[in-house]
């Protein structure tokens, strides 16, 4: 998938590193880098309980560590947890280095298990977690099994630094040759993506005035509040559109703006929190077009996902 970045007369080449890359003098290629991380162990302070928005104590589970049986194409809502994400989380014990983690892995990046049960086993990385420099990666069941926490893996991160896919929309936190298995058409001056949901940015909650290339943003939804806003459907992998939204930096408020995010993990009982979006395109709304469909839409699963990394391990 080529790029062409018109607005700075020249062309991004999106071809994973290793296979055949555009030949266009004025062609750059993105920069790899292998990214060093251990799969997280679930925590909880002294007192285990979270409070949610009707003041009723609940203990947590599925927020971070490994998640067995949550996958890609699940309801947002389908299951009992607090931010569950299919697959695992990863994260580095150096705080600065767990930040580079975050900053430069990117969705569709290939993770390969390097210690463990599960050594030689490979993912992907689906979408962030914000706090403390947190990725989230699917695996297959049967080695999400055998992962344990603490187990090594490298991230070969790729995609930070991608041109502009047309004039004014910017392409954050997804290595750009995934774009071509999402629902995004490419036009001359207008990039049309279609979505589950279209929803105004006074939604987002935790994440909002964070730095999106480390951040997640949570839409302030339950199953009740969702079906206002024909969001009822929400599935994990499910692209969504939030008006007014600009997330080229700090994710903050813009008149005319629109932001698409990928869910990267469930619905929780907190006040504030709720099923959580990677940003990863944002521009004017009369250049990046949103085309809702709340029935029919298809986002990222975990074969396609899973398929786009098999050449680069």
């Amino acid at each position: 998938m080529t790029i062409d970045a018109t607005s700075a007369s020249i062309t991004i080449d999106a071809t994973p590193a290793g296979l055949t890359a555009d030949a266009t003098p004025a062609a750059l290629r993105l920069v790899d880098v292998n990214l060093a991380a251990t799969v997280e162990q679930a925590s909880v302070g002294s007192d285990p309980y979270r409070i949610d928005a009707d003041g009723a104590p609940y203990v947590p589970v599925g927020d971070g560590g490994i998640v067995l049986g949550v996958r890609l194409g699940d309801g947002v809502w389908q299951h009992p947890g607090d931010h569950a994400a299919p697959g695992a989380c990863l994260v580095h014990q150096d705080p600065a280095a767990g930040y580079a983690l975050a900053a430069q892995a990117c969705i569709g990046n290939p993770v390969t298990v390097r210690t463990g049960a599960a050594a030689g086993r490979a993912g992907v990385v689906i979408g962030k977690r914000g706090e403390g420099g947190r990725v989230i990666a699917a695996f297959p069941q049967d080695t999400l099994r055998l992962l344990r926490p603490g187990d090594q893996v490298a991230v070969r991160g790729r995609g930070t630094g991608a041109a502009d896919p047309v004039p004014g929309v910017t392409i954050r936190n997804i290595d750009p040759a995934l774009l071509a298995v999402l629902p995004v058409t490419l036009g001359p001056e207008t990039l049309t993506v279609g979505v589950r949901a279209q929803l105004p940015s006074k939604l987002v909650g935790n994440g909002i005035g964070r730095p999106t290339p480390m951040w997640d943003l949570d839409l302030q939804l339950t199953p009740a509040s969702a079906r206002r806003y024909d969001a009822a459907g929400l599935r994990l992998g499910d692209l969504v559109a939030i008006t007014d939204l600009d997330a080229r930096f700090n994710a903050g408020y813009r008149r005319g703006w629109v932001t698409i995010g990928l869910v990267g993990h469930g619905g929780s009982p907190q006040p504030g929190h709720g099923p959580g979006v990677t940003a990863i395109l944002t521009g004017p709304a009369g250049s990046l077009l949103a085309t809702p469909d709340q029935c029919g839409h298809q986002g990222l699963s975990e074969e396609a996902a899973l398929d786009a990394v098999r050449d680069l391990l």
